[in-house]
């Protein structure tokens, strides 16, 4: 069977100055600007380094709030999240860099947060295939903080406003990657 245009989408490209806290997200004819992490991009990353990894990623899933947001438009795999879901960020856990039930006894993430930031948060093929212990987890495509009309920093993430990532996903299915490149 042959794709039509309906079921290809475009990739996504992030660009930024190394350093930068924000940089550019490209999709389409789409551009917007992104958050990215404290320590801005990272050629070797690193368990708690604060950046965000430069490479080519594919989007896995897409997790959302279901009490928060209808489920979005987008063709990549949608769960909704629960209270109990964590995300492993143990170096030295089996499950490390996986999904897991809080509460969990090594040290997870939750993905259930009282902020807006993971409403809706798609997983990025990052440090996944195979996992690399210390090699970072949880890099998130999420929503993004914003405080006087500045995107605040991530942890590692990319992260975009909410209105831009509707936008974002409604191109996106399992083909996709995200692409995240220094200037």
């Amino acid at each position: 069977m042959t794709e039509t245009a309906e079921e290809t989408s475009p990739d996504i490209l992030v660009t930024a100055e190394m350093g930068s806290t924000e940089g550019v997200l490209t999709i389409g004819a789409l551009c917007f600007r992104c958050a990215l992490g404290r320590s801005g991009l990272v050629h070797d990353k690193r368990e708690g380094d604060g950046g965000t990894p430069l490479g080519r990623f594919p989007l896995r899933e897409l997790r959302y709030r279901q009490d928060r947001l209808p489920a979005p438009e987008t063709r990549l795999p949608l769960f909704p999240i629960a209270p109990s879901d964590g995300w492993c960020d143990a170096p030295e856990d089996e499950a490390y860099n996986r999904p897991v039930r809080l509460p969990y006894p090594a040290s997870a993430e939750k993905m259930w947060r009282s902020d807006a930031l993971y409403d809706l948060v798609t997983v990025l093929g990052h440090n996944d295939d195979p996992v690399v212990p210390g090699a970072g987890s949880a890099i998130f495509f999420h929503l993004a903080k914003e405080e006087d009309g500045r995107l605040k920093p991530t942890e590692g993430c990319v992260a975009l406003r909410l209105d831009d990532m509707l936008q974002v996903l409604a191109l996106c299915g399992p083909e996709t990657a995200m692409e995240i490149r220094a200037l």
